[in-house]
């Protein structure tokens, strides 16, 4: 089996993106072609993406949006407390982060924002369960502010409430943005629909989980975070029909992958065919490692992952160990941008010929 430390390596810490260019569309895009050892790799940029695809591929984005998860506040004692909201429950109810000196109690009351009360309900490892005295969509976006990943080093402003959310963002309920997306601008769409690829969506909501790191040599011993997706008759329509014109399903983000390989594994379970999909929402906790069998996806549209993490994990499941590790040491040596507001890459599925290391 492989170990936390093959998915390890050293990134300069000027090469984590801090901000996001003024233009979408103007980041890098590394094509990485694993059909050959040893991989061929190409330095392009992302508006160059549409020469890349054919007429008839589908791309499939996942048109959640990031909600204003972060509060500030106290309790009732007057300590002060950070929560960061997880999960929409239902309009009055969320799961939530709590950062404060005690663990607030069941039944008792934090004052969010100098402007209202919520009452603390049960605990739901590693969460509390938050109880909103109205709408909490209304009070998130009046009163929250922006969940900027954790190696992003500045407090949100007005630029990343735009530009941490895809031009595509419909329905609410992410704390992450899924940020192979924020590369996509209405110029870009233009090009992609005058050259005949087609353009399908789901709804993935983003935990904050996304930037949790493996913790545990074993990866088989890691537990995935939880999230919610749906999986719309349109889009399994869509599917079936670049399958039968020959065309590719590119996934565009790790999120988009992870819903519609969770939504393919289900449908098989439930007695489908594979490499087909139902529609239907449900629970995803999902985990990709090397040996992972895809069953939709041929091609991904991502960025730069984090050392050790699991999105680490799924595209060298995707594109092979030894393909991902040469991308990333080319992207590093040539200052590539790397995280949420980096750059990207186009990765191609490979038939599984890593063997798994054997244990020690």
């Amino acid at each position: 089996m492989y170990t936390l430390s093959d998915f390890d390596f050293d990134l300069p810490p000027e090469l984590i993106a801090q901000t996001a260019l003024t233009e979408r569309s103007a980041s890098r895009l590394l094509e990485v072609d694993g059909s050959v050892t040893p991989p061929h790799l190409y330095d392009r940029s992302f508006v160059d993406l549409p020469g890349l695809l054919a007429p008839g591929d589908l791309l499939v984005f996942n048109d959640t949006r990031v909600i204003k998860a972060r509060l500030f506040g106290q309790k009732a004692s007057g300590g002060k407390i950070e929560v960061l909201v997880e999960r929409v429950i239902d309009n009055r109810t969320v799961l939530a982060q709590i950062r404060a000196s005690k663990s607030p109690a069941p039944g008792t009351t934090l004052r969010l924002a100098d402007a209202f009360d919520v009452m603390v309900g049960e605990r739901v490892e590693p969460f509390y369960t938050l109880h909103f005295p109205e709408d909490c969509y209304t009070l998130l976006e009046t009163y929250g502010r922006l969940p900027l990943p954790p190696y992003i080093e500045h407090d949100a402003d007005a630029a990343d409430e735009t530009r941490y959310q895809t031009v595509y963002a419909r329905n609410p309920g992410a704390v992450a943005a899924p940020t192979a997306g924020l590369h996509f601008d209405d110029a870009l769409f233009a090009r992609l629909d005058a050259l005949g690829v087609q353009r399908a969506t789901l709804t993935l909501h983003v935990g904050a989980g996304t930037f949790q790191p493996v913790r545990v040599d074993n990866i088989g011993e890691h537990k995935m975070h939880s999230e919610w997706y749906e999986i719309t008759p349109a889009l399994v329509d869509a599917i079936a029909a670049t399958r039968a014109r020959g065309g590719r399903v590119i996934a565009v983000g790790t999120t988009s992958m992870r819903a519609l390989e969770s939504g393919a594994q289900a449908t098989l379970a439930a007695g489908g065919a594979p490499g087909t999909l139902r529609a239907g929402s449900a629970e995803t906790d999902i985990f990709i490692t090397p040996g992972y069998r895809f069953q939709l996806v041929d091609r991904l549209v991502t960025n730069f992952h984090l050392p050790k993490s699991t999105l680490l994990m799924l595209v060298s499941a995707f594109s092979g160990m030894e393909t991902i590790r040469a991308a990333y040491r080319h992207a590093i040596e040539q200052r590539y941008r790397f995280f949420s507001y980096g750059d990207a890459m186009i990765l191609s599925r490979v038939e599984i010929r890593d063997t798994p290391k054997a244990a020690a």
